[in-house]
């Protein structure tokens, strides 16, 4: 599963930065290009916030939140995968919160104070990047995971009580049940 995990990850992190690469390369932030008849605009802005351009003043807060998190997902998280669901889930997850850090470490205006470069922009939405994209869709997976299908991220099942029930994917013992004679 951590191939898996490692390769969500990486086609992520690399898409978010290619797409921004390219974003920055080639849109004009005052002539925006409108796609598939007004669904999308490629409006490129550099956000000095978190979503919805929220805490400008905290850069270097979110960059540090950022690794943190990162930190606990590889160090903590990554050794105990063993359920292809939390595979992609943390992979996709690890690819967006990496594809923004990047950006606040090495993008203007400097060090820790980089602008997320954003420039997917849906009708009436803020303006996003593949690697809000990648965060969204992990957090969905996350909560389909965790509460829907209540499946731990080794793979356990549990009870709506929190007992840890087997896996019902898993096969049944060959071994018949033995009575007691008490």
């Amino acid at each position: 599963m951590r191939v898996v995990f490692a390769l969500v990850g990486a086609c992520g992190l690399l898409l978010d930065q290619l797409t921004k690469l390219l974003a920055v390369r080639n849109l004009d932030p005052l002539d925006p290009p409108v796609l598939l008849g007004g669904l999308v605009t490629l409006r490129l802005i550099r956000n000095p916030g978190a979503a919805f351009s929220l805490g400008e003043n905290f850069t270097i807060v979110f960059a540090l939140l950022a690794a943190a998190v990162l930190t606990f997902i590889l160090v903590r998280l990554a050794p105990r995968i063993n359920h292809p669901g939390w595979a992609v889930a943390l992979g996709l997850l690890v690819a967006g919160v990496a594809g923004n850090l990047m950006d606040r470490i090495f993008r203007e205006p400097g060090f820790l104070h980089g602008h997320v470069v954003d420039f997917i922009q849906l009708p009436h939405f803020a303006i996003f990047n593949v690697a809000d994209m990648c965060i969204t869709s992990a957090a969905v997976l996350i909560m389909v995971l965790a509460v829907v299908k209540n499946v731990g991220i080794g793979g356990e099942h549990y009870t709506r009580a929190g007992e840890t029930v087997a896996d019902p994917a898993a096969k049944p013992s060959e071994e018949p049940e033995r009575e007691s004679r008490e």
